[in-house]
């Protein structure tokens, strides 16, 4: 039976959006890997302040308006730092790591969870306190009362994931990957450093 064209114009606007993100994937991948970054990372941001503001309206309190501030501060991080360390990390890790070595599996989840994850953490601690216009002394209280809980919900989160991403999507959509679930993630992560 053969399969009917359609004109671009006509196909369905997802299929076009998803057609555009490729070209620009291929064309600049690291502009597109961190405007996708800051995106989905300002997203979170925003996802959290929703759900504490349900959360506070539920049991009575008056709720907070929208920070855009800090949704800004998120975007800024996903911007800069999310897309292109990822984009790279992802990159070296086929480099270091081919799927020829029969134990790339293992040690590719290794290297994420116990170099990366935790590196990248403190990375978000202190560019947030930073684009908070913080001092050393804020940094130092966050870490000591929130590092060690978000990297062990981040291992236990983040872990089955990171072994799909890493292992089974192509490295082009890894970090289009991880940003999805990032949304979720920085909306946990904006409700555990207050």
């Amino acid at each position: 039976m053969p399969v009917q064209s359609v004109p671009f114009r006509d196909a369905p606007v997802h299929s076009r959006l998803l057609q555009q993100y490729l070209i620009l994937l291929k064309n600049y991948p690291i502009l597109t890997k961190s405007l996708s970054s800051g995106l989905l990372s300002a997203l979170g941001n925003l996802l959290s302040q929703i759900l504490e503001a349900r959360k506070k309206a539920k049991s009575g309190s008056p709720a907070n308006d929208i920070n855009v501030a800090g949704a800004a501060r998120y975007a800024v991080f996903g911007l800069l730092i999310t897309g292109p360390v990822s984009h790279f990390f992802y990159q070296l890790m086929e480099l270091w790591m081919p799927t020829t070595d029969p134990l790339c599996i293992v040690k590719r989840l290794l290297l994420d969870r116990l170099i990366f994850a935790p590196g990248f953490l403190l990375l978000f601690y202190f560019v947030m306190n930073i684009l908070e216009a913080k001092g050393w002394e804020d940094f130092e209280k966050k870490m000591r009362s929130s590092y060690w809980t978000a990297l062990k919900m981040n291992w236990k989160v983040w872990t089955p994931f990171q072994f799909i991403n890493i292992n089974f999507v192509p490295v082009q959509f890894r970090v289009l990957f991880a940003n999805f679930i990032a949304l979720f993630w920085y909306a946990y992560l904006a409700s555990v450093r207050k």
